[in-house]
């Protein structure tokens, strides 16, 4: 079952982050999105051709966010659309960051 096929989980706030490791692994499901370990997070940038696009797509991802129960900040401007995963209850990197990561590629793909 591929990351995009699961469902986020509900953790609790005190539940472990990822350890480096397993983050790395589930990283290699995710091309395209960086691993920033500094803070903590997953990112990507997204293009469009116009603002339309943009919007559109920044609609669908708030829709899968809503289904998960799991939101990212999301930055738009008029042809790019930066989408950043944390899980805050666990204070980093949780596998619900990279199934929402692998179903936004879905989207975008």
């Amino acid at each position: 079952m591929g990351l995009a096929d699961k469902s986020c989980q509900s953790l609790p706030k005190g539940s472990p982050a990822l350890e480096v490791q397993q983050a790395d692994q589930l990283h290699k499901e995710v091309s395209g999105w960086e691993l920033n370990e500094a803070d903590q997070s997953l990112v990507r940038e997204f293009k469009f051709k116009n603002f339309y696009q943009t919007i559109e797509f920044v609609n669908a991802v708030a829709w899968i966010a809503n289904q998960q129960d799991h939101h990212p900040d999301i930055e738009a401007g008029y042809n790019r659309c930066k989408i950043t995963f944390t899980t805050h209850s666990v204070g980093g990197l949780s596998e619900n960051d990279f199934i929402c990561a692998a179903r936004v590629d879905a989207l975008f793909d």
